[in-house]
């Protein structure tokens, strides 16, 4: 199961179909692709650190030279979070779209902002946490 808070600024647009099929759209991803966190940003320096340093290893067992395996630190990050951030995940119904392609061409369609301002993904019986702080 999945709870995702996602805001817009008015009752008319979050009662409209189209808000409300981007919430059945979004939760299903969710559940679907099982991100971390909603931005780059939410991922703690911790868990970077971790990815940085196995991604560093590989590299060096590899046997690539230093300047290149920062290089390709980077690159793997940059992967990294497009396969967990949440916005910038392939969106699982429309691959060649991001998740904030799909949110984007909803406010343009509707003409409000729309924020995914954090989610908590369950399941069996284990909980994910993903919720970032909310900017208010």
């Amino acid at each position: 199961g999945v709870l995702i808070e996602i805001n817009c600024e008015t009752d008319f647009v979050a009662k409209t179909d189209d808000f409300t099929n981007l919430c059945k759209n979004l939760s299903m991803h969710i559940a679907a692709s099982e991100p971390i966190s909603v931005k780059r940003e939410n991922i703690s320096l911790d868990v970077l650190e971790r990815e940085r340093d196995i991604y560093a290893e590989q590299a060096r067992q590899s046997g690539k030279p230093e300047n290149i395996i920062d290089k390709m630190i980077e690159g793997r990050i940059n992967k990294f979070y497009q396969e967990n951030v949440l916005l910038e995940q392939a969106f699982v119904k429309d691959p060649d779209k991001t998740v904030q392609d799909i949110i984007t061409d909803t406010i343009a369609k509707l003409g409000e902002n729309i924020v995914v301002s954090r989610f908590v993904r369950f399941q069996l019986g284990e909980q994910t946490n993903n919720s970032a702080p909310i900017d208010n």
